[in-house]
C-alpha cells in the first residue's frame, strides 16, 4: 500500500473495509488523507513511509498534532485541524503509513481504537470481546488494552493474531518511557495468551518483566559483587557449584552473598594483597570488627539520602557460613586432594563465635513480649476487619445509588460522583480521587487474611499459594462422618501437611471462593505465580487469593497484604501501653496460634505437626511463656498471708489516709532517699525519720509500724 499511488490509494480508502455507514465522515478521511499525501509529495522518498520520515511530522507527534494542519495548509485547501488528523487516521488504518510505538504513544486520536476494531480485524475483535467479561469491556482499564492492541497494529501491521510478546514488550516500554512509571497496562498480553495468540512458552506475564531475573548461575552469583583475585573467583564457584544440588536457590543465593560481598569481597577492599584462606590473626580481627556493623539507608522525606551505623543481625548467620566453607574444604581435601588439597587453610572462625545464646534470649523475650501483648486485642483486631470491610463495602454500595456525576454522603464526607458510568470512583470536597471498588476489595482481603492466618497457623507464603483443589473431604472411617481438610503446600520446610477446617474458616474460605470465582464459567481462574524466593513461574493453579488488576489476575504479594493490615490498623487506631500503633503482622498470628493453642491444652508434639515445624523446640519457641505455675504460686501466697492478717488492716482508708500514705513517700525521699547522706550517718533533716514515725503512730496506720523497730525495717515493711 505504501508504494501504490495517490488515486489508488483515495480510491481503497473509499472501499467497505476502510470505509464508513456515514458519508460526511468518508469525505473527511478521504480529504485529509489526500492533502497529507499531497504534503508528503514534496519529501524525497521511493513510498510513502519513506516520505513521511523524511518529513518534520516524524520527528515529534506533539509537534504535529500542533503544526501539522498549518503545513498542509499551505499547499492545500484544507485548513481544518480534525480533517488532518482524521486524514492521517486513515492513512495508518489502510496500512499506507506505519506509525512507530513511540509516536504513537504521544499522539492523542478519539477514534483510533473504533477505527482500528473496525476496519483492521473486525473478526479477531469480535472473538475477544465474546471472551472478555461483558462487565470489564467498558472499563477504563479495558478501553487502554483495546487502545494498546490498536496501536500495536497500525505500527507492525497485520491483525491481533499476528503480534508478537516482542510487540508486546516494546509496546510497553515505550508507554512507561512516555509516562516515566514503572509498569504499563498490560492487560492487552494477559488477553492475547489466554486467546492463544502468543507461544506457550510466552512469559506469563509483562508486569514483573523487568523485576524477574530467573535463577542465576554460580558464576553470575559470584561476579556481581565483584571478585577480583581470578583464583579465589574459581574456589568460590566451584564450591557453589559443589553446594548447589543440595539447598534450595534462596539458601545459596545467601550462602553466595555472605563469601562474597560480606567475605572475601570486603577483605579485598580494605586488604588487596590477600591471596591466599590462609589469614593473618590481625586481618581476621579487622574483618570481625568491620562485620558487627552495617550502613543502614532511609529515604528522607525531602529525598536526601540518612545513613545510620546499626549492629548487624545476621552475624552469627555470615560467622556461620565462612566457618562451614573452611571446614567443608577440609574435608573434601581428604577426599579429593588433588581438587580442594591446594585450599584448604586453619578456619578464622572459632565455633563458639557462630553461638549467640544471649541473642537468642533476647528475640525470644521479645517475640514473646510482642506475643503478650498482641493476643488479649486479636478478637478487637478480627473485629475491627470485619467492621472495617463493612464500612467500605457500605459506601461503594451508596456509590451505586447516585448517578454519574451526584453527590452523596458516606462516613460524614460529601463525594461527587466521575461522570464516568462504569467507574466505581468519586471526589471528596478537595478534589481527591478515591476508588470505592479498589477499597472495598483491599477491606475484604484485609478481612479474609486475618481470618485465614488466626485460624491456621500458617505462613504468609503458605497462605497465598492456597489453592482451590486444597479444600478435600475425607470419611472418619469410626463414625463415617465427612469432615472438611484444607491441605497446605510444601514451603519453607518442604513438608505438606493438611489441617482441620473449623466452621469458623469454611465460612471464610466460601467467602472467598465466591469472590474469585468467575461469573461465567463458576471456576476459579487459573494464575501462574512467580516464586520470589526460588525464582521460577509456578505452573497455573486455582490459587485463592488473586488480585483483580483492571481485568489482569495475578497473586498477591505479601507486601499487599501487610498493607492491608495497616489500613485496619489505622481504621481501629489501636495503640500499645506506650500510645504506640499496636500493629500487627502476618507472623504474629502464626505465634499467637500456637501459644493459644498450646495454654488451650493441645499437646505441643499434636501443634508441632499443625504448623509443620521439623523440630518441636521450634514449636516451644513460639510459644510465648506465660510463667503459668508462678503466677498461681504467688497468688496462693498472698492468700495465705491475708488470711494470717488482722482483718481491720485491710480496711479500706478514708481519703485523709490515703493522702497521708502518698505523702510518705516523698518525705522519704527527704529523709533517706535523695539528700546523698551516706548509710548510718546523722540525718540533718530536723530527725525527719524519728518525727514521721512518730506521726504515723497517731492514724489508724500505725498497725503496720507498731511491731517494727529499726528504721530500715519500718521503710520496707510500710512499701510492701
Amino acid at each position: 500500500m505504501t508504494c501504490r499511488p495517490l488515486n489508488e490509494i483515495l480510491a481503497a480508502l473509499e472501499r467497505p473495509a476502510f470505509g464508513t455507514a456515514d458519508r460526511s465522515t468518508l469525505y473527511y478521511r478521504v480529504a485529509g488523507a489526500r492533502a497529507i499525501l499531497l504534503w508528503l509529495s514534496g519529501f524525497p522518498g521511493s513510498s510513502w513511509q519513506e516520505r513521511w520520515e523524511a518529513s518534520p511530522a516524524a520527528a515529534c507527534p506533539r509537534r504535529w498534532g500542533e503544526e501539522g494542519y498549518l503545513w498542509i495548509a499551505e499547499l492545500t485547501n484544507v485548513t481544518r485541524r480534525g480533517t488532518v488528523q482524521s486524514g492521517l487516521l486513515a492513512l495508518a488504518g489502510a496500512d499506507v503509513l506505519r506509525l512507530p510505538l513511540h509516536w504513537l504513544v504521544g499522539h492523542r486520536s478519539s477514534h483510533l481504537r473504533d477505527f482500528v476494531e473496525q476496519a483492521r480485524d473486525p473478526v479477531g475483535f469480535a472473538r475477544l470481546k465474546t471472551h472478555v467479561d461483558p462487565r470489564r469491556w467498558a472499563t477504563v482499564g479495558a478501553g487502554s488494552a483495546r487502545l494498546a492492541l490498536a496501536r500495536i497494529i497500525l505500527a507492525k501491521g497485520g491483525r491481533l493474531a499476528d503480534i508478537t510478546v516482542g510487540d508486546a514488550i516494546e509496546y510497553t516500554a515505550a508507554v512507561s518511557a512516555r509516562s516515566g512509571q514503572g509498569t504499563a497496562n498490560t492487560l492487552f498480553y494477559s488477553w492475547l495468551r489466554e486467546l492463544g495468540h502468543l507461544p506457550y512458552d510466552a512469559p506469563v506475564t509483562l508486569r514483573f518483566l523487568s523485576r524477574v531475573t530467573g535463577q542465576l548461575t554460580c558464576e553470575q552469583l559470584v561476579d556481581r559483587h565483584g571478585v577480583e583475585n581470578a583464583p579465589i573467583r574459581a574456589l568460590l564457584i566451584d564450591y557453589l557449584e559443589e553446594r548447589r544440588p543440595r539447598l534450595d536457590y534462596s539458601t545459596l543465593d545467601n550462602v553466595a552473598r555472605n563469601l562474597t560481598r560480606n567475605f572475601w569481597s570486603d577483605l579485598e577492599r580494605h586488604h588487596p594483597e590477600i591471596d591466599s584462606l590462609d589469614l593473618p590473626p590481625a586481618v581476621v580481627c579487622d574483618w570481625k570488627e568491620r562485620l558487627r556493623t552495617r550502613v543502614q539507608r532511609r529515604r528522607r522525606p525531602d529525598g536526601s539520602i540518612e545513613e545510620t551505623v546499626v549492629e548487624r543481625a545476621d552475624l552469627p548467620l555470615v560467622m556461620m557460613t565462612v566457618r562451614a566453607f573452611y571446614l567443608d574444604i577440609a574435608r573434601w581435601a581428604v577426599e579429593e586432594p588433588a581438587r580442594w588439597g591446594p585450599w584448604a587453610a586453619p578456619c578464622p572462625i572459632k565455633e563458639a563465635e557462630t553461638l549467640n545464646a544471649k541473642r537468642t534470649k533476647r528475640v525470644k523475650a521479645r517475640m514473646d513480649q510482642r506475643t503478650r501483648e498482641r493476643l488479649p486485642a486479636l478478637e478487637t483486631f478480627a473485629r475491627a476487619a470485619a467492621d472495617h470491610h463493612r464500612h467500605h463495602l457500605a459506601r461503594l454500595q451508596t456509590l451505586h445509588t447516585v448517578p454519574p456525576g451526584g453527590t452523596f454522603t458516606a462516613g460524614g464526607t460529601v463525594f461527587t460522583r466521575t461522570k464516568n458510568p462504569a467507574a466505581a470512583s468519586a471526589r471528596d470536597a478537595s478534589g481527591k480521587l478515591i476508588y470505592f471498588d479498589v477499597a472495598e476489595r483491599r477491606a475484604f482481603w484485609a478481612w479474609a487474611a486475618v481470618e485465614f492466618l488466626r485460624h491456621t497457623g500458617a505462613r504468609i507464603e503458605e497462605m497465598l499459594e492456597t489453592s482451590h483443589p486444597a479444600l478435600v473431604q475425607y470419611r472418619l472411617p469410626t463414625t463415617g462422618e465427612i469432615v472438611p481438610l484444607l491441605q497446605i503446600a510444601p514451603s519453607k520446610t518442604d513438608q505438606e501437611r493438611v489441617l482441620l477446617v473449623s466452621p469458623e474458616l469454611a465460612d471464610v474460605l466460601s467467602a472467598i471462593i465466591r469472590r474469585v470465582r468467575d461469573p461465567r464459567t463458576g471456576a476459579v481462574p487459573l494464575l501462574a505465580a512467580y516464586d520470589y524466593e526460588e525464582r521460577t513461574w509456578n505452573p497455573p493453579a486455582p490459587l485463592l487469593f488473586q488480585w483483580d488488576r483492571g481485568g489482569e489476575r495475578s497473586r498477591m504479594s505479601g507486601e499487599f497484604i501487610r498493607h492491608a493490615l495497616g489500613e485496619v490498623l489505622a481504621f481501629i487506631g489501636l495503640t500499645d501501653t506506650t500510645g504506640r500503633p499496636l500493629d500487627f503482622a502476618p507472623h504474629d498470628f502464626r505465634r499467637m496460634f500456637i501459644t493459644d493453642a498450646i495454654r488451650s491444652g493441645l499437646p505441643p508434639h499434636i501443634a508441632q505437626v499443625i504448623v509443620g515445624h521439623n523440630n518441636i523446640n521450634t514449636t516451644m519457641g513460639y510459644n510465648a511463656v506465660y510463667p503459668t505455675e508462678t503466677i498461681e504460686a504467688h497468688r496462693a501466697f498472698l492468700s495465705r498471708r491475708r488470711a494470717l492478717r488482722p482483718a481491720e488492716e485491710y480496711r479500706t482508708p478514708t481519703d485523709a489516709e490515703w493522702e497521708d500514705f502518698l505523702g510518705h513517700f516523698e518525705r522519704r525521699k527527704l529523709s533517706v532517699g535523695t539528700c546523698a547522706r551516706a548509710y548510718g550517718t546523722a540525718c540533718i533533716h530536723e530527725h525527719a525519720c524519728f518525727s514521721e514515725r512518730s506521726r504515723h503512730r497517731k492514724t489508724g496506720l500505725n498497725g503496720w509500724l507498731r511491731r517494727v523497730r529499726p528504721r530500715g525495717t519500718v521503710v520496707l515493711w510500710y512499701m510492701h
